[in-house]
């Protein structure tokens, strides 16, 4: 099992069938906020939908196409993140993320996509690490620029967000540009 730590404070673990109550609960009291953003939230109404979610990215891990974590925050499940999807013929992957509402603010996400791109080079030895986020979601938005990922362009309508489609913006970092802070 897939377990890194981050710091004092987090670390990421493989996403578990037995993490999913805790995921589910953590979906459950960020419905409306995380809607905004999010397009999986009208496929997950019960634990066991998040059941199977975990199942897939299992089988996704086991066959060395993706990897989706567990945020740990001092020992707590807070959220997810890991490579959606890892192109090793290309040598890229792709970070996505989401945060339980209460645990936003506190700088976790910045620490995690910052663990992530650094295993991705470290150990991984990909080339190159994308984030995507909505062209209006500025608190996602702000971790790529944060971290100094380069603004790289706009997919049109990218997204289908249950009544319109929204715009991603791309950001990306190369492993001869990763500088960590």
């Amino acid at each position: 099992m897939f377990l890194y730590k981050i710091d004092d404070q987090l670390s990421l673990k493989q996403a578990e069938v037995i993490d999913a109550e805790r995921l589910f609960e953590l979906t459950q009291s960020g419905r409306e906020y995380m809607k905004e953003w999010l397009p999986w939230l009208e496929f997950t109404a019960t634990v066991d939908d998040t059941r199977e979610f975990v199942k897939g990215t299992m089988l996704g891990y086991a066959e060395n196409r993706s990897l989706t974590t567990v945020i740990l925050y001092e020992g707590e499940i807070v959220g997810t993140a890991g490579f959606n999807s890892i192109n090793w013929s290309n040598k890229t992957a792709y970070i996505g993320y989401w945060l339980g509402l209460e645990y936003q603010g506190k700088g976790i996400m910045t620490r995690v996509a910052k663990g992530l791109t650094d295993y991705a080079f470290q150990h991984l030895k990909l080339n190159k690490v994308e984030i995507r986020a909505a062209e209006g979601n500025n608190k996602s938005r702000s971790i790529p620029e944060r971290l100094g990922f380069v603004k790289e362009g706009r997919i049109r309508q990218a997204e289908w967000l249950y009544d319109h489609y929204v715009d991603h913006i791309v950001y990306g970092v190369l492993a001869e540009e990763w500088v960590t802070i």
